[in-house]
Formats: C-alpha cells, structure tokens, sequence
C-alpha cells in the first residue's frame, strides 16, 4: 500500500500533514510527499492507493483542487481525501445551502440571488436585521449584520458592480475592524514581508465575489455556536462563544471543549447528515433556532486538526456515547479513506511532553 501526500505549491510540508506520514510509518505503511508542479506528478499518483491533498480556502488551493481531484479520483481511480462527496461545496456556502436544503436537513433559511433586480425587489419587503456573507471565507470574515434596507441595497448593487474582494465587505461591521489590534498587524505585515522575501504569494485571495447576493436569517439569542466534526465512527464537539458585544463566534477565540457544554442533539444531527451524504470528515456549525432545535449555519471538511487533537478529551461514537481518549483527526481521516480499523494511534509529541492516545 502507498500513500501520496501533496505539499504546497513551495514544496513546504506542515506538521498537520507531517501528522499524515508518522501515523502511517508508525503503521509500516508505505508514503510519499508529491509536488504537483514536477513532470512525473500523474505517473506518481498513478502508484498510489490513496492522494491526500488537504487543501484550504485561499484562491491558489481552490484552483488546484478543482483542476486535479477529478482527474485523480474519477479517471485514474486513485482514492482521494478529500473525496469528491466530501469537498465538491468546500468553502462554498451556497452550495452548502442548496445541498444541505435539497435532503430536508435544518438548514437556516437564506435569500440567494443572481440577479439584482430580484435582489433588490427583496429588499422592499425584507424582515430586517439578516446576514450578509460572502459565500467563501473562515472566521466569520466576510460575515456582517444587515440591519436597514439602504445597507442592503448598497451591498447589492456593489455584488452586482464592482464585486468585494475577500475581507473587504464595505463597512465598519466588518471583523477586520472588530479584531485589529496593533500586534496582529505587525504580525501580518512582518508575514507577508517574509513571504515576499522568499518570493512567495502574499496575496492567497485574488478572486473577487461578484453576480451574487447571500443573505442568512438573523437568529437572536444565540450568544455561541456549536461546532461538531464527525470522522467516521467518532464525533468530536466545540463550544464557540461569541465575541464581545457581537452576534459572531467563528475566529473568535472562545473555545470550550468540555462535553459536558455540547448539547448532543447537534452529536446526533451532524452523524446523520454524514451518513446519508457520505462525508469522510465534516465540521458542522450548529446555532438554534427560535423553538431551540437544532439549525445548521456552515459545513466544512477541513478545520484546525491540531485544536481538536490537544483539546478534546475525547468523542461521542455513533451510539452518542462519550469515549474517553485523544485521537487526531488525521488518524481517525486514514482509517475511513484507506478502510483500515486496525490502524494503530502513534503518541504525538506537544511542548516536549507526549500526548497520551485513545482509540
């Protein structure tokens, strides 16, 4: 057996997906890293019984997933992960919305338009506060409130004009504002200084979102959002407390990971919509509705591994029983792309003290 692991496009390799390799060398599994960019890529992957490519929501990754998984999965048959299932509505929150609607499930009603006529005739009847967003983005960064009809209008007839660029919606809602502080600017221009010093892309975000208007109801009283990730036979829960004076939890920082928190209602909604749509790994973000059910805000395949591995103390299996023990995802990720239950968990290592393990 071989497994291919795709680096970034500088051949760099994190340790989310050095976490790939050690599982599977501590498990005598054959691996490899591939760079796209070499001559040989496709007769590589050709040898592989599994090609991970863990990509994320910047344009660069978007770009190359959507030009080379259906290539590798549909006409080399090589297995995937993320498999098609799985991430064809990455980061896509229409999509998301359209999918998730079309089964039934309880998604938060949206207002999706492409035309701006139909937009702004919507406007004129609207129930105000709703919220805007973006279709792609992370950390609640192209997320506003809408509270007047003539914030609606000018944020339609920009989508439909000049288009928003990625954390650039007009307005002092904006998390950009919300979260600047000092510290994180240096550290963002230190970065991109860095980054343009060894003649790497500063910019991941170049596609501008344009021609289409979403619009989420606006749900009070939600003071956090619960983000349940399934893998398999194994759920793990996260409790996001909203930021300060605000209706958003995503990027905030807040995190409460005690099950105890974790209303298993979401455990059990987020195992059965992975089911029916054959999910190999999902995060789901949950609100509730005005009756106190369930109500889905986002979907997303990937999220921060390392997060879930160092804090949940352990998961919910598909009975909603809680079993104790720390696994990472990327372990749990394996063991439903390659079939393998007998898989074995390495001890991880975090601030020179190892982490122990539970399968």
């Amino acid at each position: 057996m071989l497994v291919g692991i795709l680096t970034d496009k500088y051949g760099r390799k994190s340790e989310e997906l050095n976490r790939y390799k050690s599982i599977l060398d501590y498990n005598n599994i054959d691996s490899m890293f591939l760079d796209v960019s070499q001559p040989d890529f496709f007769n590589r992957v050709a040898k592989t019984d599994l090609f991970i490519f863990r990509w994320h929501h910047n344009d660069d990754h978007r770009q190359l997933a959507g030009t080379i998984l259906p290539i590798i999965e549909k006409e080399m048959g090589v297995r995937c992960f993320p498999d098609s299932n799985t991430c064809w509505h990455y980061d896509d929150k229409i999509k998301q919305y359209y999918l998730l609607k079309h089964y039934g499930f309880p998604f938060i009603d949206c207002w999706v338009f492409w035309d701006k006529r139909e937009a702004l005739k919507w406007v004129e009847t609207a129930s105000l506060p709703v919220v805007f967003k973006l279709k792609g983005g992370a950390g609640s960064r192209n997320v506003i409130l809408i509270s007047t009809k003539q914030q609606a209008r000018r944020i339609i007839k920009k989508m439909f004009g000049s288009g928003v660029m990625y954390d650039s919606i007009p307005g002092w809602d904006n998390t950009r504002f919300k979260d600047f502080s000092v510290y994180k600017s240096i550290h963002h221009i230190a970065g991109n200084i860095l980054r343009k010093s060894r003649g790497e892309d500063a910019s991941p975000y170049w596609l501008k979102h344009k021609n289409y208007s979403l619009f989420q109801k606006y749900i009070p009283n939600n003071n956090y959002d619960t983000r349940i990730v399934v893998i398999g036979d194994r759920a793990y829960g996260e409790k996001r407390l909203n930021r300060e004076n605000d209706f958003r939890a995503s990027g905030g920082g807040k995190l409460i990971f005690d099950p105890s928190h974790i209303d298993t209602k979401f455990v059990k909604l987020a195992f059965e919509i992975s089911d029916k749509l054959k999910f190999q790994s999902m995060a789901y973000d949950f609100l509730y509705d005005e009756e106190g059910n369930p109500a889905l805000c986002e979907i997303s395949y990937t999220f921060p591994f390392d997060l879930f591995y160092f804090n949940c103390p352990g998961q919910w299996d598909k009975n909603i029983k809680w079993q104790e023990g720390r696994i990472s995802p990327q372990y749990l990720q394996l063991v439903k792309a390659l079939g393998l239950n007998s898989l074995k968990h390495p001890p991880f290592e975090r601030n020179g003290e190892m982490v122990s393990n539970g399968q």
